[in-house]
């Protein structure tokens, strides 16, 4: 997303998500191979290290705290970095923590900041900034905190957040500049992998609190702490970072200059890459035109790696036909997720009958239902009529955001519908921006949504829907469900805890909230002078390893 995300996402990564955020690809598929002429058979560096690329649409907000969505990642991983970096090996590594100590029941850590963490106004980064930025997002005044629910891992926050707790209660403390200690509830084995997630970024609270807009333009007040600045941000057109010398591990970062595009349609953006005026398109901050899929992958120039997340269609439970779960099973069902991703999206992703991807859960890959099942979909229409009350289904609504596959999606499913279930479907296409409102507001019917994993646990899936609100357009909740994510975090035996979030997600499928229609895959093309461009199973692009050789 992540809003998509959530959102926020990505070509089928930030076009055809939205979303949200470790892993690996081969070396060959980031293009980081070496082969040439220079020392030791390697090719020189070239000169010129400017990289660009196209994210594709306006980030919704670069505040690390607000930000749901791909887009926004895709800036916020370069500008800004957390306790822990994910580094290429899929792993968390140390980043603004020189070191951490867990206790011995797993529920303490003590993070040591490094003494050369530096902002990008000269400032020191210190662990108040951590306590202030935390804190910040699980203050309930604070606006546009829909990924709170990242931190509830920590003793005190959600209480805090949804209850009128203190935050002065919750367990995250500036022990002295250099020290952060946070406390847990229960022992969390994903948190490394969380405190390098944009939501747990630091702010600068010396410019924080001296302004509320300090992350609406770039200039002095944009302090960030990463491996990047931002030069420049022209709204809905362009985004220009510089390397950061300030950088603790500047030594390490090899681009000088990274050029952010915000071009929407797919065919400029390839005819850029093949003018070089690109070099990088697709996945995962932007889109591949469907069309030229097919070629992509004959002349052996497409990259596809695997991605845990999943596309799919959200149902608004609280809008009528779809507040029945027979009628939204019946439309569930009455898809051919093969036709689409064989005919439509063409990047290898696979049919998704189930809500968590097979690269968590392997048997996800057969899921809970069958595929294009016509026959126990129109038994599933019938049911839920009787139970409404209706003769037969009034006019439904598809929305989604601008995107050539979304609307190739959506025109299909249109089709299908209208065919197996007979029902009359319009399409609606808005801008990003104006369709995440669309969304959150509930001002839909059925609305495209997608999701990619911020951390590799079947509960970043599972849990977006506990609550409404956040993440969660369904409006759908469930109190078994709930209460099942809630003891799944206080279990520490690993095959138990696998078993109670299988119960949460059968349950899930039964009510069909939302349409699951496939996995994802990062789908791209790269120059071949691009190195070290580490692309992501989670549908992150991290750009402080990248280089350009000589071309």
């Amino acid at each position: 997303m992540k809003k998509w995300s959530l959102l926020l996402t990505l070509v089928f990564a930030m076009s055809l998500v939205l979303a949200a955020c470790g892993g690996d690809t081969d070396k060959e598929s980031k293009g980081s191979s070496n082969s040439g002429d220079g020392e030791n058979g390697e090719t020189a560096m070239a000169s010129d290290q400017t990289f660009n690329i196209n994210i594709k649409t306006e980030p919704p907000t670069l505040h690390p705290g607000k930000a749901t969505d791909s887009t926004s990642a895709a800036v916020l991983l370069q500008t800004f970095e957390g306790l822990m970096r994910i580094n290429q090996d899929g792993e968390p590594e140390e980043a603004m923590a020189e070191k951490v100590e867990i206790s011995d029941d797993k529920k303490t850590y003590t993070f040591t900041i490094r003494d050369d963490a530096k902002w990008s106004n000269g400032d020191a980064v210190t662990a108040q900034d951590f306590e202030s930025a935390w804190k910040w997002v699980l203050n309930p005044e604070s606006p546009d905190t829909d990924y709170a629910y990242q931190l509830y891992p920590i003793k005190g926050a959600q209480d805090a957040k949804e209850n009128g707790g203190s935050l002065d209660d919750v367990g995250i403390t500036a022990k002295d500049d250099k020290t952060l200690v946070v406390e847990l509830n229960n022992p969390t084995p994903y948190f490394l992998n969380l405190t390098a997630f944009y939501t747990y970024f630091p702010v600068n609270h010396n410019v924080a609190e001296s302004s509320d807009d300090w992350a609406q333009d770039a200039g002095d007040q944009y302090v960030t702490n990463g491996p990047f600045t931002m030069e420049s941000w022209k709204h809905k057109n362009q985004i220009v970072l510089k390397k950061n010398p300030d950088y603790w591990d500047a030594d390490n970062v090899k681009l000088e200059t990274i050029n952010m595009y915000m071009i929407d349609d797919e065919n400029t953006e390839l005819q850029m890459y093949k003018n070089g005026e690109l070099d990088w398109a697709g996945s995962p901050t932007s889109s591949l035109p469907l069309a030229a899929i097919p070629a992509l992958k004959k002349d052996g120039s497409l990259n596809i790696s695997p991605m845990a997340g999943v596309y799919y269609y959200s149902f608004n439970t609280e809008e009528e036909p779809f507040n029945n779960a027979n009628i939204r099973k019946a439309f569930a069902l009455a898809m051919d997720r093969e036709g689409i991703v064989k005919n439509i999206t063409k990047g290898e992703q696979q049919p998704a009958m189930a809500l968590v991807p097979p690269s968590i859960w392997e048997e996800n890959s057969e899921g809970y239902f069958k595929d294009k099942d016509v026959k126990k979909a129109k038994e599933y229409l019938q049911k839920g009529l009787d139970e409404l009350g209706l003769d037969k289904l009034p006019t439904v609504k598809i929305s989604y955001n601008t995107s050539e596959a979304h609307g190739a999606i959506a025109q299909a499913v249109q089709d299908m519908w209208r065919e197996n279930l007979g029902v009359d479907v319009e399409l609606n296409n808005e801008e990003w921006n104006v369709f995440l409102d669309t969304m959150s507001e509930g001002n839909y019917q059925v609305g495209r949504m997608g999701w990619n994993a911020d951390f590799n646990d079947a509960i970043n899936f599972l849990e977006i829907f506990e609550t409404v609100g956040g993440n969660n357009y369904t409006n759908w909740e469930n109190e078994e469900f709930a209460k099942l994510i809630a003891e799944s975090r206080t279990e520490t035996d690993e095959a138990a805890r696998d078993d109670i979030l299988h119960q949460a997600e059968e349950i899930f499928m039964d009510e069909m909230p939302i349409a699951p229609i496939y996995f994802y895959t990062n789908v791209w093309l790269n120059k071949d002078y691009v190195k070290d461009v580490d692309v992501s199973p989670l549908g992150e692009i991290q750009l402080k390893w990248g280089y350009i050789t000589e071309h």
